[in-house]
């Protein structure tokens, strides 16, 4: 009879075969990936593959060829996409729309699977396994319909048979025949062409969205997003100057204003700054619901109540506006992905950003902290002033007593500007000093709370579209959707929002930029907070731009509102502002702003703003200065 010693003992030996086994899969994928330092990993919860950790299904007690086979399809297959793939490219080719995007990826994991399978025969039968057995857990051998079989799937296997010859495992059933005279009759000829790019992930990636286009399932990616760049490159990484001004508008000569009633409620719509049919966080309900009636009772003598007409500034239309949390624009894997791509992309800067954000958070705990009053008649003996006792015996022993500090509870608003032209470098470079920012001023007490925003669409949206179906009526003021992202609002634990940053890499996502509402929807929601002290920092590039607007208005429109929106808050409210350029002058629009080059050099200007702001009020300037220098 075995006892309880021997089950113990079968169950190490178990585990000290596969010890082996794992170490030369571990070997494998660091070599096809080319990652000395790739971190595999075997357990029990789902395969998964971040920027150096691979996660494998562990192996059963009693391992099969089977089961090994398909651990080594799993690890090469990951190894692969390691090597043969860029997340930048990937990201930057991706087509909008769930069933276009499941396509895309799936096709996109074929190709670098191909290209081990052609470079070495083993790594083509490992995969086969894997797929079979993937196959045979979902059970396709028993599709008998379209509606049943994933369209991704049946893509994924025809592109693998095109590059490779190898045939469709016979565990996916019918897949791909139930799909494959559609497919053909919709997009054979690029589906013939994709042998001749399979190294070159870029122009796969375009062939891919000729693909989808042919299907009617995605616009084609040369025809569209490139006229996109073109203006954004022409228009928005530019700094629009006044007099400059857009292409002229003829048609318009000799038309009409707008009806009374029209520009009336535009006007009375967007007076107040705000977005009535907004959808807002989880987090903002209470708060609005709270601050709701109060804010009435006060709104004449509140910033921006007369500023439209001051500047003469209207808005057409505010119903396709919209507010929405970044976990509202996109799923949570996707957000993961996003997330793991902003950590690969900025990892060197995490330490620059770290070492800059502990020297804030040590200035701030230090006031928050020490406060002294000296030359006290009781308290604690001060051992500094004990040699006045050797110098004349006759002076009272002096004592101190720590006090509490005037560090005033603390609000702070980052609002990032999300144009087209913060594309690359400066989104990335953003969001990595707005998250660490976020974790090292929550650490202090001061609450943090980010924004960020840009327009639903180019050149105008559903709004253009109205007023085009209205007869295009003269002066419609702004002509664009709002779109205004909260990717943390200032109650939201950061943990908890942490991969919200990462939206701002999904592409398709940056457009362009309406400043001044941005502004105010800023400003009127830290109005709403019950904090004394509140600060708002916005992070630009250039000056606010939006094409359908400005095609119709004078060329100064959106930035002749911006400079009015600044001085409102600048002089009548109590939140401090101040701002941060990137490569764009903003001190001729704000009083407390600096302007940087380069977007590395964001990290280390935004820290020293906010410990300038964080400052003791009570210091005296010029030691200020003296101290900062040294």
């Amino acid at each position: 009879m075995a006892g309880p010693g021997d089950n113990s003992r079968a169950k190490g030996k178990a585990q000290a075969d596969t010890e082996p086994f794992k170490r030369a899969l571990t070997g494998s994928m660091r070599a096809i990936s080319g990652d000395a330092n790739l971190d595999v990993t075997f357990s029990g919860d789902r395969p998964g593959l971040t920027d150096h950790q691979a996660r494998l299904p562990d192996l059963p007690k009693r391992a099969t060829r089977k089961d090994v086979s398909v651990s080594r399809g799993l690890g090469d297959s990951m190894a692969l996409r390691k090597a043969c793939h860029d997340n930048r490219v990937h990201a930057m080719m991706a087509p909008e729309g769930p069933e276009a995007r499941a396509i895309y990826d799936a096709v996109e994991q074929a190709r670098v699977e191909s290209i081990g399978a052609n470079r070495m025969t083993g790594v083509a039968d490992n995969i086969t396994s894997m797929l079979e057995n993937k196959y045979e857990r979902a059970n396709y051998a028993a599709v008998t319909t379209r509606e049943e079989a994933p369209l991704e799937e049946a893509l994924a296997l025809m592109v693998r048979e095109k590059l490779t010859g190898l045939k469709p495992p016979q565990n996916s059933g019918q897949v791909v025949d139930l799909w494959r005279g559609w497919i053909e009759e919709k997009a054979g000829d690029t589906l013939d062409g994709l042998s001749g790019s399979i190294e070159n992930q870029e122009k796969f990636a375009r062939l891919v969205r000729e693909m989808l286009s042919a299907m009617d399932m995605a616009e084609d990616y040369g025809s569209d997003d490139e006229a996109q760049d073109e203006d954004d490159t022409s228009d928005d990484d530019q700094p629009r100057s006044e007099e400059q001004s857009d292409e002229p508008v003829e048609e318009e000569a000799g038309q009409e204003s707008a009806p009374a009633e029209e520009s009336d409620s535009a006007d009375d719509q967007s007076e107040t700054g705000e977005m009535d049919g907004a959808e807002v966080g989880d987090d903002d309900l209470d708060q609005d619901e709270d601050a709701e009636t109060p804010g009435e009772t006060k709104r004449s003598s509140q910033p921006f109540s007369e500023i439209n007409e001051k500047v003469d500034y209207k808005v057409y239309t505010t119903e396709f506006d919209e507010e929405t949390s970044a976990d509202e624009l996109c799923d949570e894997a996707e957000l993961d992905r996003l997330r793991a791509f902003l950590d690969k992309q900025l990892s060197h800067l995490q330490g620059v950003v770290g070492r800059l954000a502990n020297r804030l958070q040590r200035r701030l705990m230090a006031q928050q902290n020490r406060a002294w009053d000296f030359d006290l008649e009781e308290g604690y003996l001060d051992p500094a002033r004990l040699s006045r006792l050797i110098m004349d015996p006759m002076q009272p022993l002096s004592y101190k007593m720590e006090r509490d500090t005037n560090f005033r509870d603390t609000v702070v608003t980052l609002l990032i500007d999300n144009s087209g032209s913060m594309r690359g470098r400066p989104i990335t470079v953003a969001a990595t000093c707005a998250d660490i920012l976020a974790r090292t001023l929550e650490r202090c007490g001061v609450k943090v709370e980010i924004l960020g925003f840009t327009t639903k669409a180019w050149k105008g949206g559903h709004a253009r579209e109205k007023w085009l179906a209205n007869g295009k009526p003269g002066s419609p003021g702004r002509l664009n959707d709002l779109r205004h992202i909260v990717y943390k609002s200032a109650d939201a634990p950061w943990r908890r929002a942490r991969r919200n940053l990462g939206l701002m890499m999904r592409e398709g996502l940056l457009k362009e930029n309406i400043d001044g509402e941005a502004l105010i929807w800023a400003h009127q929601r830290l109005l709403r907070r019950p904090e004394q002290r509140q600060i708002l920092m916005m992070i630009s590039d250039g000056a606010p731009v939006d094409d359908s607007t400005l095609s119709v208005n004078s060329g100064n429109y959106l930035e002749r509102h911006l400079r009015a929106v600044i001085e409102e808050i600048e002089t009548r409210s109590p939140v401090e502002l101040l701002a941060i350029g990137i490569g764009h002058d903003v001190t001729r629009y704000y009083r407390r702003a600096v302007t940087i080059v380069d977007a590395e050099e964001l990290a280390g200007a935004m820290t020293e703003q906010l410990a300038e702001l964080f400052a003791d009020e009570t210091e005296d300037p010029a030691f200020r200065r003296l101290r900062r220098s040294a």
